[in-house]
């Protein structure tokens, strides 16, 4: 299943940052349970391979599992031993994503600027991270996207909120990444579950909005 799939059944990306082995079941099952289907465990959380097979093991049939931030090309095999799927980065190494290609992964490396993005979706990237979105902001994705090909999936990833998903929808995002707001180091189940459903509420209220501008100007 290509990237377009996942996103179309959710476009937040759970980001886990300091996600532990031991709590990697409940945590990512509450995000389930909310109807989140895309979960990432960045490597640069405490035992991350560990918490990613585990995630892959259990809910490899059901959500799309990823790892984050890596900076390597050596760290694509790994992550892929482990059973991720997807593969992100914080910035655009363009050998990485022709690695995680290669090795049959999704990719979705990060991006500051125009070049680095046309680099990217040139070696192969199934979506580029907009990132630090909270620095760069809705003006650089809607001038984005004057330029970029049309079927370029461009994904906001830093101080995305539930007050901000609507702005960002605006500006022509197709998804987001979602750190914080969804889950930090000392969140239980609950918590999380209940953070995904106030996000969950807003890309619902933002999509109805958008659907309703649309059929007023037919």
């Amino acid at each position: 299943m290509d990237l377009a799939y996942w996103l179309q059944r959710c476009p937040l990306i759970a980001i886990l940052r300091g996600l532990r082995p031991a709590e990697a079941e409940s945590i990512c099952g509450a995000l389930n349970k909310a109807g989140i289907c895309i979960a990432e465990v960045p490597l640069n959380s405490p035992d991350p391979l560990e918490s990613i097979s585990i995630l892959s093991r259990i809910y490899g049939d059901r959500m799309l599992i990823g790892a984050g931030t890596l900076t390597t090309v050596s760290q694509v095999g790994e992550v892929a031993s482990a059973g991720a799927r997807l593969i992100v980065t914080p910035h655009a190494d363009t050998a990485i994503v022709r690695a995680a290609k290669a090795a049959g992964l999704l990719a979705v490396p990060g991006f500051f600027n125009p070049t680095e993005a046309f680099a990217l979706l040139q070696a192969g990237a199934d979506a580029i991270k907009l990132f630090p979105a909270e620095v760069l902001g809705t003006p650089m994705l809607k001038a984005l996207r004057a330029i970029l090909p049309r079927t370029a999936r461009v994904i906001p990833v830093g101080g995305v909120d539930a007050g901000q998903i609507p702005s960002w929808m605006a500006a022509g995002a197709d998804g987001f990444g979602i750190g914080t707001a969804i889950y930090k180091p000392g969140d239980d189940a609950p918590t999380v579950e209940a953070k995904a459903l106030v996000l969950l509420a807003a890309l619902r209220a933002s999509l109805n909005q958008t659907a309703s501008a649309d059929r007023a100007k037919r």
